[in-house]
């Protein structure tokens, strides 16, 4: 009985575990706090300037190298999803500030 009872609890641990963590996934549109957008699907991003580049997609995190003509040419920029409405934003060095990001509320035409 007392096996049972063991493996019962590192199954609802496990289970625990499983359900912390990320929102589903970083695609779709985004709003800085500072006005700027940027919207993200799959491996393509359409950064703040309107320019559509491709970087490197994860379901929870997305990078990039700023491109010629823009500023911070050469850059990294590195996003990561902390929650379902909330992505934060660095560009260069793990010194620079963060950039808060949030879901673009929907606009009606």
């Amino acid at each position: 009985m007392p096996s049972r009872l063991l493996i019962l609890l590192v199954a609802a641990a496990m289970l625990l575990q499983t359900g912390v963590g990320y929102a589903d996934a970083i695609d779709g549109d985004w709003c800085s706090t500072d006005g700027m957008r940027m919207s993200i699907r799959g491996e393509k991003i359409t950064i703040p300037s309107g320019k559509q580049i491709e970087g490197n997609y994860n379901r929870h995190a997305f990078d990039y190298v700023v491109p010629a003509g823009e500023n911070g040419s050469g850059d990294v920029v590195r996003i990561i999803l902390r929650s379902e409405y909330l992505a934060l934003s660095r560009q260069g060095p793990l010194e620079a500030p963060l950039r808060e990001w949030h879901r673009c509320k929907e606009t009606i035409s």
